[in-house]
């Protein structure tokens, strides 16, 4: 490293660093910026020369560990080309020991990573399946209750998926304020309490506003999950964690129709929310004994408060202190960035529409299985529920054909690029996607309509999910990849016209289907499908990169 870089990184970091954004280039470690330093780019596998290693020990002897030394930056140093050994003149600043600082997330070892992916992957998966769990139980819910409207008795289903259109603007921006965990395992536990509330309800409306609250609890994992992967994994291991992750949200409304098909048969609809209580409280209880704080500036919060204690010096701070900004502003500009990425980023919105439609279409269909397989094909509500396994089982083919090629097409773009990875390489795969997706909703709506073997429009429908499940893995990874530090939001952003769409979709899928039937009802669908799909995955790889260095919140 040449002199003259580190006067030039000590300038930058003197004007920028009351500033601190992932953006910015002011070197904080050896060259190292605030954002890298935060985990959230990925280059903190890199090694730390000998001579480099050499010089924070010796600066780092006698004082306490995580602050930065000041450098030797003397006239004669500069002089006689001597490297000083840590370029920064800020004695007070808190970050990590190393670039291999264990209490990095980005260091951890991978079993400590799948640990905190699968018990993240368990909390995700409830939600959804809370939310379809009731699906074959709506003609019971109607008939208890004296439902005599078709839309309200949808409503029932899809209030829950409303209220994750809502949640996320403010859960996953707490997250990077308060950190991952606490906000999940809180919210979580709020989850709980509305939902077990849902088994006693004694009115359609009672039942209606719990439904409603618990979906607020229940949209923390999908606000925050993506922010985990983004703190947890390097670019080069998200595909495989990225397709766990995104079971949940995919395969649990899958599983929920099935189980609560032959426990609203068998006992009652009220026991579909007493099941997923103590299924919630079970992983509630594994999260609180064995899931960690991943997010970077809050355990770089917790470090400067450890070494105030035990130094007693005040003036220690970490690159995103700023002594302007109160609770409130934090509190009020945290809870205004979804909307901000929604509104100002093309990436966010073109990838946000899609993945909405998407996820209108699959509780479209969610919401109108019970019409075709017990009213059209006559079959019983625990047996009409098997069919569910169909999604499910496109579900997870499109999830094992997605994480044994991202990573690999990743890695081979990047070694074709002079190791230099961008979220572009994550592209790919949305165009398979984009075309299967269309062609599983033709099969499915004309099979159906014509009354074919029950196999049939089952196979379109695993065609449609599998496609599907495709491309969210690739919109999840791009997301996470394009808005490392603001991931949370990014993702957040997104669930939020998802759930919307959720939500509306299956108000008019009776109605719908009523007047076009299922053969041009999914045509209808499919074509928008096409227009919405093929074309995403060509802009974003030729204008993903410009959209992003415009951008004041992506990286790159």
């Amino acid at each position: 490293m040449d002199t003259s870089g580190q006067l030039n990184d000590l300038k930058n970091f003197s004007v920028k660093s009351n500033t601190p954004s992932h953006e910015s280039s002011d070197t904080l470690l050896h060259g190292i910026s605030p954002e890298r330093l935060s985990g959230d780019q990925d280059v903190n596998h890199q090694k730390l020369s000998n001579d480099e290693r050499n010089s924070n020990r010796q600066l780092s002897h006698g004082e306490p560990k995580g602050l930065i030394s000041p450098n030797d930056n003397s006239k004669e140093s500069r002089i006689s080309g001597e490297k000083p050994a840590i370029p920064l003149k800020d004695p007070n600043l808190v970050t990590w020991d190393s670039i291999d600082d264990p209490e990095n997330p980005k260091n951890w070892s991978m079993r400590r990573k799948w640990a905190a992916l699968t018990i993240v992957a368990c909390f995700t998966i409830v939600s959804p399946i809370t939310s379809s769990m009731i699906a074959p139980a709506l003609g019971h819910i109607t008939a208890d209750f004296r439902i005599k409207n078709a839309v309200q008795s949808q409503l029932t289903l899809s209030i829950f998926v409303l209220a994750q259109a809502i949640g996320p603007l403010c859960l996953g921006p707490l997250s990077e304020i308060y950190g991952r965990t606490i906000v999940l395992q809180l919210s979580n536990l709020f989850f709980v309490g509305w939902n077990l509330g849902c088994a006693f309800a004694q009115t359609p409306a009672q039942l209606m506003v719990c439904r409603f609250f618990s979906g607020l609890g229940g949209s923390a994992p999908l606000a925050i999950g993506g922010g985990i992967l983004s703190d947890c994994f390097l670019p080069e291991q998200r595909g495989r964690a990225v397709s766990i992750y995104s079971l949940g949200p995919l395969l649990g409304p899958a599983i929920g129709p099935i189980l609560g098909g032959f426990i609203s048969e068998n006992t009652s609809w009220r026991w579909c929310f007493h099941a997923t209580t103590v299924f919630a409280v079970m992983v509630q209880f594994c999260g609180f004994f064995f899931l960690q704080e991943t997010y970077a500036p809050r355990l770089l919060d917790l470090k400067r408060d450890r070494l105030r204690k035990e130094t007693g010096n005040q003036e220690l701070h970490t690159v995103y202190d700023n002594s302007d900004r109160t609770a409130v502003t934090v509190i009020t500009t945290a809870l205004k960035r979804p909307f901000k990425l929604l509104g100002t980023q093309p990436i966010v919105q073109v990838l946000a529409c899609y993945m909405a439609y998407l996820f209108g279409l699959m509780y479209l269909m969610l919401s109108t299985f019970p019409i075709l397989w017990v009213d059209r094909y006559g079959m019983s509500i625990s047996t009409g529920s098997l069919n569910y396994l169909s999604i499910g089982i496109g579900f997870f083919v499109g999830t094992q054909i997605t994480s044994l090629l991202i990573d690999t097409l990743y890695c081979r773009l990047k070694l074709s690029n002079n190791g230099i990875a961008t979220p572009e390489f994550r592209v790919p795969m949305l165009v398979p996607a984009s075309l299967v997706i269309p062609v599983g909703l033709f099969w499915y709506g004309w099979s159906a309509q014509a009354r074919m073997h029950w196999i049939m429009p089952n196979v379109g429908a695993a065609i449609f999910s599998a496609g599907m499940v495709m491309a969210f893995q690739c919109i999840n990874g791009y997301l996470i990849e394009s808005y490392t530090r603001y991931a949370a939001s990014a993702i957040a952003a997104a669930t939020v016209l998802r759930s919307l769409a959720g939500f509306g979709f299956p108000l008019f899928a009776p109605a719908m289907y009523k007047s076009l039937d299922f053969g041009w009802g999914n045509s209808i669908l499919g074509f928008i499908a096409i227009g919405l799909g093929v074309p995403a995955p060509f802009m974003l790889w030729k204008f993903g990169k410009k959209l992003r260095s415009l951008s004041r919140f992506a990286a790159g």
